[in-house]
């Protein structure tokens, strides 16, 4: 099942939440930012022990502080026009995300708006994206939740996913 939530992501409780993180794995802005004060500090230290993410990818560690068990980070594409496998790039960061959801056994997890904000990804394209990753996945898990953090984007998922 694929819910539409238009909150603040790390107030969720679920499984797994995800970081749409830079591939540093270092303390960013926003959606990052938000994880890591909820989290606390431990968030940041299992970060520099896993070093680097390459774009595309994803990695797992702890909730700590979260209502959430863990937290998948994954690092989107900057925007480039569209010419640099964006989209390619932009999918693979939600399958791994489930990948590593799967392979933990985990039964909920939530995404935020990967690359929209900073990186610049065009909304509805990402919005697409993430819609056709999350239906792909759908039977494999009991909740799927699209966090959106304004009203603009909930209404792009909300006419994406027909409840609009």
């Amino acid at each position: 099942m694929i819910k539409l939530v238009c909150g603040d992501i790390t107030k969720l409780k679920v499984d797994a939440i995800v970081n749409a993180a830079n591939s540093e794995l270092t303390s960013g802005g926003g959606v990052d930012g938000a994880i890591r004060r909820a989290a606390g500090h431990e968030l940041n230290e299992a970060c520099e022990r896993l070093g680097a993410c390459p774009v595309g990818e994803a990695r797992l560690t702890r909730g700590f502080h979260l209502p959430a068990r863990y937290v998948i980070h994954t690092v989107g594409p900057v925007w480039q026009g569209g010419e640099q496998d964006e989209a390619e790039l932009l999918h693979r960061c939600y399958h791994q995300s489930f990948r590593l959801a799967m392979d933990r056994d985990l039964r909920s997890i939530a995404f935020p708006c990967i690359s929209t904000g900073v990186y610049g990804y065009p909304k509805q394209q990402a919005a697409a994206i993430a819609v056709a990753e999350m239906k792909i996945f759908e039977d494999r898990f009991a909740e799927i939740i699209a966090c959106c953090h304004s009203l603009e984007d909930e209404k792009i998922y909300s006419s994406l996913l027909g409840l609009s």
